[in-house]
């Protein structure tokens, strides 16, 4: 039996908005583009992608799951997602961590990480 992971589910005010604020973020593909489920992936036979749906309910707390990222340069990579509309988010982190916490343009939270340990 073979599992294939295809995609994260994230709900959203507005799936468009959110898809292509990601789409751009990520310098992803948009694979499909309705209003309803907006997905976007690396390329557009490569997996998993991410599918921006309806949600029933605006975000209130932190999230259960959340997305880490590790850019080759994390300072520079903050600054350019913050630059395109990401945020700074505060969970609790103690301030020493080697990543940086921020939150999308509908506040779901995700990491962007410093080097990798050896």
């Amino acid at each position: 039996m073979a599992l294939e992971w295809e995609q994260v589910v994230v709900d959203a005010a507005d799936p468009v908005a959110l898809g292509r604020w990601w789409a751009e973020a990520l310098g992803w593909v948009v694979v499909d583009d309705s209003p309803e489920e907006y997905e976007i992936r690396p390329a557009p036979d490569r997996l998993p992608g991410l599918l921006f749906g309806t949600g029933a309910a605006e975000k209130t707390v932190k999230n259960r799951l959340h997305l880490d990222f590790r850019p080759d340069d994390r300072d520079a990579e903050v600054a350019r997602l913050l630059a395109l509309g990401a945020r700074r988010a505060e969970v609790g982190q103690s301030g020493e961590e080697p990543w940086v916490v921020l939150a999308d343009p509908e506040g779901n939270e995700f990491c962007v990480l410093g080097p990798r340990r050896t």
